[in-house]
């Protein structure tokens, strides 16, 4: 009789077991698209990307020929490219002789979103002096480059 009682038992398990359906688990629901607002472009900083020494410069204020010698006649032009929002920045070159002493100075207000070359240029009729030159350049009064020369 035992038997017969295990017997029943399983038999009911068994038929328990093969009537019940596996339930399938809900489907996965992505949440809602999150709107991410578009990047906010920022003006890239105001800076000197070059400075280039010559004899004659362009209509774009570029240096037609780089040089780093010039003749005691000679105009001497230096083009300063700059990069970055510069509106209201102020560019300025000083050039001086091998004891530091100034020979000229000059400044230009740069008012341009966009990259945009100033050139600066200084000239002596009856002749520079032989010897060693430099122009610093500063933007917004902050040094920014420096370029030596020499006169010959």
């Amino acid at each position: 009789m035992l038997r017969s009682i295990v017997s029943i038992v399983c038999a009911a398990f068994v038929v328990a077991a093969c009537g019940r359906q596996e339930q399938a688990a809900p489907p996965a629901v992505a949440p809602p698209p999150v709107a991410v607002p578009a990047p906010v472009e920022q003006p890239l900083p105001f800076g000197i990307t070059g400075v280039e020494l010559g004899r004659a410069i362009g209509a774009d204020n570029r240096v037609l020929a780089p040089a780093t010698s010039f003749a005691p006649t000679d105009t001497i032009y230096a083009s300063i490219a700059t990069g970055g929002e510069a509106r209201g920045m102020v560019v300025a070159a000083r050039w001086s002789y091998e004891d530091g002493q100034t020979v000229a100075e000059s400044s230009e207000t740069v008012e341009s979103a966009a990259p945009t070359v100033v050139a600066f240029h200084i000239a002596k009729p009856d002749g520079w002096p032989t010897g060693r030159y430099r122009v610093d350049v500063t933007a917004d009064g902050r040094p920014a480059a420096t370029r030596e020369f020499e006169v010959r």
